[in-house]
């Protein structure tokens, strides 16, 4: 992923490991401690991450202001307060609201989808670990040797369920589902099958997978 993402924490403790984390995944972060400038620091942000707990203008205001003046540009709300109360007012003007703690992958998760979403990274290459993913083109290419990675039916509609979901854990039963349109009977091992011979094809180790990964006792995710 790529882009400029407009950051407001006041706190630099939670701020600085946020940061450093999104810009090692290839984002530019634009960093403030209070809402006062956001409207201006905003301009050519592809979204925004709002802490609601702010000093001055609390984050609920400084994110209708950037609605109202950057429509197109999706709002993330982060908030310790997880009344069903504040998500709805949050949601109000916001795209997603997500409570902390929360995971990096989460967030980085939450983030693509916005992004993809808005159109923001419309037809951007996903670079997962060795490969290179061309997610409105279906294909999936190792950049080192050129080769583009080719999936049966099955192992495709798997691979792009869990992208679809990137940094979120889906149950086997979700993933079953989905895939092949009927219940998950315990104990089946269709799906572990499946995901081996996926791993063959995508992974440089398949004994020591990178890209799809084993939530043991719960399923499998794609890390972003």
């Amino acid at each position: 992923m790529s882009g400029t993402l407009l950051y407001i924490e006041d706190d630099p403790q939670i701020a600085g490991p946020v940061a450093r984390d999104l810009r090692d995944r290839g984002y530019a972060v634009r960093w403030l401690q209070s809402g006062e400038r956001a409207v201006e620091e905003a301009e050519g942000c592809q979204l925004a991450i709002l802490d609601v707990m702010l000093p001055g203008l609390d984050g609920f205001t400084v994110g209708q202001r950037l609605k109202k003046c950057y429509p197109g540009v999706p709002i993330l709300m982060l908030s310790a307060r997880t009344s069903i109360d504040d998500k709805l007012q949050g949601l109000e003007f916001a795209d997603d609201y997500l409570t902390k703690p929360f995971h990096p992958d989460e967030l980085a998760a939450r983030i693509g989808v916005l992004l993809r979403r808005s159109g923001s990274v419309s037809g951007a290459p996903l670079a997962l670990k060795h490969l290179t993913v061309f997610e409105e083109e279906n294909r999936i290419v190792e950049p080192e040797s050129g080769e583009e990675i080719l999936l049966t039916g099955k192992q495709f509609q798997i691979f792009f369920y869990l992208l679809r979901h990137l940094g979120q854990i889906m149950t086997k039963e979700q993933i079953y589902e989905a895939v092949w349109g009927e219940p998950y009977m315990e104990g089946d091992k269709t799906l572990m099958v499946h995901i081996r011979y996926l791993r063959e094809k995508l992974e440089k180790d398949p004994a020591a997978p990178e890209i799809i990964e084993t939530v043991r006792g719960i399923g499998y995710r794609i890390k972003a």
